[in-house]
């Protein structure tokens, strides 16, 4: 697998690009800031913020941002045997809406700077596992956003973002901000969707993580509760103890002990 070109382009006067009657390699493309016209196998398309297209080599592509207009996006360009199998495992929408979410951002960047690195220093292998990485990260959240999708778009978004922030003083105010949602309206649609409430959620998240963290470190029990968020650790131990039936020290001793027993 090989990339041909990625980068970040930030367009605020008149620019075009048409491929025809193919594109160098697949094209991946997310627009983060304003807006611009694509035209993708003759159909034409307004590109606005947070719009994916993924492109096949064989598809006619054509892209105007307007004079005084303003278009930002990441994009990559790439080919090889990886890149074509992905893409025949599954239908890919060419043209959706996902959300800007930063760690993707971040996979994107870091491989940018990565692909500017000198020939001699520039590490191929990270690359590789870079796009990969990419590709199915935003066909995950291309399939997230469909409107078939078993859940609302909101409930996923609510979702993210309680995993991301959960361990620290998370907020309903803000998990429903986060969503574009009334507090009344996410907090209903959350628990529709899953059977659960959003503080129920986010305990789950927080005692995934200190279960982790009992089996794997040596942490405090008190540094384990306020590494996850509990505030304290009487609070950490009855969630603890109500969703597994031991206490989090008696978690500990029997995992470290099986453990023993293993090697």
């Amino acid at each position: 697998m090989a990339i041909k070109f990625c980068g970040y382009s930030l367009h605020t006067q008149r620019f075009d690009m048409t491929f025809k009657p193919r594109i160098p390699g697949y094209l991946l493309r997310l627009q983060t800031e304003g807006k611009c016209k694509v035209i993708l196998n003759q159909k034409e398309l307004l590109v606005e913020k947070g719009n994916l297209l993924l492109i096949h080599p064989e598809d006619t592509f054509e892209l105007s941002v307007e004079s005084g207009g303003n278009s930002g996006d990441y994009h990559v360009f790439c080919e090889g045997s990886w890149i074509d199998s992905w893409w025949c495992r599954s239908d890919k929408p060419s043209y959706s809406q996902i959300s800007l979410d930063e760690n993707i951002l971040g996979i994107w960047r870091y491989m940018i700077l990565e692909d500017r690195r000198s020939v001699s220093e520039k590490n191929e292998e990270i690359l590789h596992y870079l796009l990969r990485l990419l590709c199915v990260s935003l066909e995950r959240s291309a399939n997230e956003t469909k409107l078939h999708s078993h859940r609302p778009y909101a409930v996923t978004r609510m979702m993210r973002y309680i995993e991301e922030n959960a361990s620290s003083n998370l907020k309903v105010e803000d998990v429903a901000q986060h969503a574009g949602l009334s507090v009344s309206r996410s907090a209903h649609l959350f628990k529709n969707s899953l059977g659960k409430t959003i503080i129920a959620y986010a305990h789950e998240i927080q005692l995934a993580v200190a279960m982790d963290l009992l089996k794997h470190t040596t942490y405090t029990l008190d540094h384990i509760a306020d590494e996850c968020g509990f505030g304290s650790y009487s609070y950490f131990y009855r969630l603890f103890k109500r969703q597994y039936g031991v206490s989090p020290g008696k978690y500990r001793s029997s995992t470290k002990h099986k453990a023993f027993h293993a090697i």
